[in-house]
């Protein structure tokens, strides 16, 4: 027996579900598939402690959808975003690396909105599937993976692992990086590696935050606290520290004092001597594009269709954003759901945006990687150049926000 619905959905991370609700919301049948249920507290083995910041855009299509109200409550501003150059020779043996340059990117500049909210992603993973539940359009089925795929002119057709055979008008493939339905579909991906990996907590501090979102640039990548609400009564960011793989590993081996004083120093104590509030969860940093968005009756989305360096709070933006896009075709063309016509749009009103900001991200990061003392220097001289002209530090902010 086939089961027949208007979309299945390929994977039940924060993006996927996202989708499902953004579709069931939108009166599309939609059955979401994950092979791992999502872990929704964040004492909880697995529970991933990273943070999304999200973009204008992003809360205006969650609102859209009626998700927004249910995370509005615990989601933290973001006001400012800071730049802290801390590249000089500095001493290796001093507790903190003092800065060289600071420069604040306020959102008033450009907004009366603050550019975006912080949540932690555990969260949202518990807020949406509770969303979901109350959706009538939307099975999720979490501990079930897509096995096979077969695609004709009018339908995608899936296997799941517990033998069940779906038939969708069109399948969306939001399960990550190495996303099985795209190798099923044969869209090939390119790939750069960075000899990165991106350390994940959070943390407490004795000084307010004050919605200010803080990347501190040395060698190595960046150093970022992201503003979350009070934890046990004291001040907490989301913190993202990128480094090299050697190094990544030495800290994760270090005893918790020591670690604290090392994480500290590398945030050049901007916000006071930093205590751990979770634990340490590692991950690698590649930059990735599938060299399509769409095969016959499906489309891909979030990291299954691009993979991004946590620079600039691009990642899951990109994801909604490829969600809006999906979102606007469907409602204008509900009839011709997944239809070729459908996804070659689709294709091409992502795909360049995609290509672009790759790019920029691409050159971010490996700015924040330099060790060479005369390229910490230009750096410094860039940053201090480009806030230093209104006009410019306005674009750069809007492009950021994914603003024309």
């Amino acid at each position: 027996m086939v089961e027949k619905t208007d979309i299945l959905i390929s994977g039940g991370g924060v993006a996927g579900l996202m989708a499902a609700a953004g579709f069931g919301a939108s009166g599309f049948r939609v059955i979401c598939v994950d092979p791992a249920p999502p872990v929704t507290d964040a004492t909880t083995e697995g529970a991933d402690l990273r943070s999304t910041a999200f973009l204008q855009p992003a809360v205006a299509l969650l609102d859209d959808l009626g998700i927004w109200p249910r995370l509005a409550p615990h989601a933290t501003p973001l006001q400012t975003m800071r730049i802290v150059d801390a590249g000089g020779a500095g001493n290796a043996t001093a507790e903190t690396t003092e800065p060289r340059l600071i420069r604040d990117f306020d959102a008033a500049e450009i907004s009366e909105a603050p550019f975006g909210q912080n949540l932690p992603n555990w969260l949202l993973r518990r807020e949406l599937v509770a969303h979901l539940a109350g959706l009538e359009t939307v099975d999720f089925r979490p501990g079930i993976a897509t096995t096979a795929l077969a695609t004709r002119e009018t339908e995608a057709r899936v296997t799941l692992s517990d033998g069940a055979r779906i038939s969708a008008r069109l399948l969306i493939a939001a399960d990550g990086r190495t996303s099985p339905m795209r190798v099923a579909l044969g869209i090939g991906v390119r790939t750069r590696r960075y000899g990165q990996k991106a350390l994940a907590f959070a943390v407490t501090h004795p000084e307010p935050h004050r919605n200010i979102s803080t990347e501190v640039h040395r060698s190595g990548g960046p150093f970022t606290l992201v503003p979350l609400p009070d934890h046990a009564g004291h001040p907490a960011s989301a913190v993202v520290w990128m480094e090299t793989g050697p190094e990544i590993a030495r800290l994760m081996a270090l005893s918790r004092p020591e670690f604290e004083v090392e994480m500290t120093r590398r945030s050049s104590g901007v916000l006071g001597p930093l205590k751990l509030a979770t634990r340490l969860t590692a991950w690698p940093i590649i930059t990735q594009a599938a060299e399509r968005m769409t095969g016959q009756r499906a489309a891909l989305m979030a990291e299954a269709a691009h993979v991004l360096p946590p620079i600039g709070a691009q990642g899951l933006n990109m994801s909604l954003a490829d969600l809006a896009c999906l979102l606007t075709l469907a409602r204008e063309r509900p009839d011709t759901l997944g239809d070729a016509r459908m996804l070659d749009d689709y294709h091409r009103r992502r795909h360049p945006e995609i290509t672009a900001r790759i790019t920029g991200i691409d050159l971010l990061n490996r700015a924040s990687m330099a060790g060479a003392q005369p390229l910490r220097d230009l750096r410094m001289e860039g940053l201090r150049a480009l806030h230093g002209l209104a006009p410019l530090r306005h674009l750069l902010m809007k492009a950021g926000l994914g603003a024309t």
